[in-house]
C-alpha cells in the first residue's frame, strides 16, 4: 500500500526545486574533482587518485543528469549513491589513515586546506539531503492517470461481478 504524501510531494515546484539543486550540488561536487585531479595523479597504486577524482566527477555529472531529465526513483538513488559514496570517502580520507587498500592508493590528507575540498564537502552533504528529500517526495512509478484507473478496476473488484440486465 503506497504512503500518502501531503501537498508538498505532489507540487512540481517542490520536485524542481530538488531535481535543480540536487544537480547543481553534483556539479560542484564534480567540478572540484575535475580540477583538482592532475594535483593527484602522482598519488598512485594500481590506480591513482587523480583517475579515482576524474570517475568522482563523470559519475556526479551523470547522476545530476539523470536527476534532472529523467524523474524516476532510480534516479533519486543513483543521486544518493554517488553523494553518500563522495562525502564518506573525503570524510574517511580527511579522519582515518587506512593506507593503501588492494588497487587504491594510500588518500589520507588530514586537512581541508586544499582548495575546493570543504567545498566538495559541503556541495556532497547538500546533495545527499537533496537526494534523501527526493525519494521521500517522489510520487513512485505510476503516473496519476495509471492510478486513477487502478483506483476504478479496485472499486469495480469490489462491488463483484456485474450481471448484464434486461
Amino acid at each position: 500500500m503506497p504512503l500518502r504524501r501531503g501537498p508538498l510531494a505532489r507540487s512540481p515546484i517542490v520536485s524542481w526545486t530538488l531535481r535543480v539543486g540536487t544537480a547543481a550540488a553534483l556539479g560542484v561536487d564534480a567540478a572540484v574533482h575535475w580540477q583538482n585531479a592532475p594535483a593527484y595523479d602522482a598519488v598512485t597504486a594500481t590506480i591513482s587518485q587523480g583517475d579515482l577524482f576524474r570517475v568522482e566527477a563523470a559519475l556526479a555529472v551523470a547522476a545530476g543528469l539523470l536527476v534532472l531529465v529523467r524523474q524516476r526513483t532510480s534516479s533519486w538513488v543513483a543521486a544518493l549513491a554517488v553523494a553518500a559514496g563522495a562525502l564518506v570517502a573525503v570524510l574517511l580520507c580527511r579522519y582515518v589513515d587506512l593506507g593503501a587498500i588492494g588497487p587504491l592508493p594510500d588518500m589520507y590528507e588530514n586537512t581541508w586546506q586544499v582548495p575546493g575540498k570543504l567545498l566538495s564537502a559541503y556541495a556532497e552533504a547538500a546533495a545527499v539531503v537533496l537526494a534523501a528529500l527526493g525519494l521521500l517526495t517522489h510520487r513512485g512509478a505510476a503516473p496519476p492517470h495509471q492510478a486513477a484507473g487502478s483506483q476504478a478496476a479496485r472499486a469495480a473488484a469490489r462491488s463483484g461481478p456485474r450481471l448484464p440486465t434486461r
